[in-house]
């Protein structure tokens, strides 16, 4: 093993460019996969039986198939339809689509867990839907459904790599392409899974804040401790 090797392929543009676009697949494909999520988590609570025939099918579909075969499937069957999409794209949509059958389960999960009659509450007191949804059942929401999603992140970074089969220069592709040229695999895919690792890590600190952030005892410590803090710092105007 050649340690500077390994540095060396850390510090090269191909890797920095590989690990660049697995995290652009994955931001996206999340990004996405949350708004579908969340339609189709509204579509299994609405009152029309089509939308919830709708939502069926869908979660069928895309839970039921292999996430390899939705990539390969959107690559090569779409240009059939005069749908010509890039590789980088088709791995977007691919991705995000299946991701958004699983976000479908966390989001509807969170929003059940919020008691009906803390809605009607909200309607009652003026509120519209859309404000109680705001106001009321999002932020309690929030806090159900960002561990599994955090989770869901973490697992779409590693699922990325699976879109190399459609030639997308993500990490692990270019990993091996560097391999092959001169077959040093325990060097290129160390300093991948540096990477991946790296990635990781930053997501986990990332959840680790929100969760923080959106837990409603530390928010009511910091505004317990509030006036004191002004009691013992003078304002700007009283001096």
């Amino acid at each position: 093993m050649s340690f500077d090797l390994v540095l060396q392929y850390l510090i090269s543009p191909a890797f920095f460019h590989g690990a660049l676009i697995t995290l652009l697949i994955t931001l996206y494909s999340l990004v996405f996969g949350v708004a579908v999520g969340v339609i189709v988590a509204l579509l299994q609570d609405s009152n029309t039986r089509v939308g919830r025939v709708i939502a069926l099918i869908y979660l069928w579909l895309f839970r039921g198939t292999p996430v390899l075969f939705q990539i390969i499937f959107i690559y090569n069957v779409l240009p059939g339809f005069g749908i010509r999409l890039s590789a980088f794209v088709s791995a977007v949509i691919a991705l995000s689509l299946n991701e958004g059958a699983y976000m479908a389960e966390i989001v509807r999960s969170g929003l059940s867990a919020v008691k009906k009659g803390q809605r009607t509450a909200g309607l009652a007191l003026g509120l519209s839907r859309a404000g109680v949804m705001r106001h009321i059942v999002l932020p309690q929401a929030l806090r159900i459904i960002l561990p599994p999603v955090g989770n869901q992140m973490i697992g779409m970074l590693k699922t990325s790599a699976l879109v190399s089969v459609v030639a997308v220069q993500e990490l692990l592709l270019v990993a091996n392409q560097t391999a092959a040229s001169n077959f040093r695999y325990f060097e290129a895919l160390t300093a991948a899974g540096i990477y991946y690792l790296a990635l990781t890590t930053l997501f986990m600190v990332g959840q680790a804040w929100l969760e923080r952030a959106l837990d409603p005892k530390r928010r009511r410590q910091s505004k317990s401790r509030r006036p004191l803090i002004e009691r013992l710092i003078p304002s700007a105007e009283a001096r």
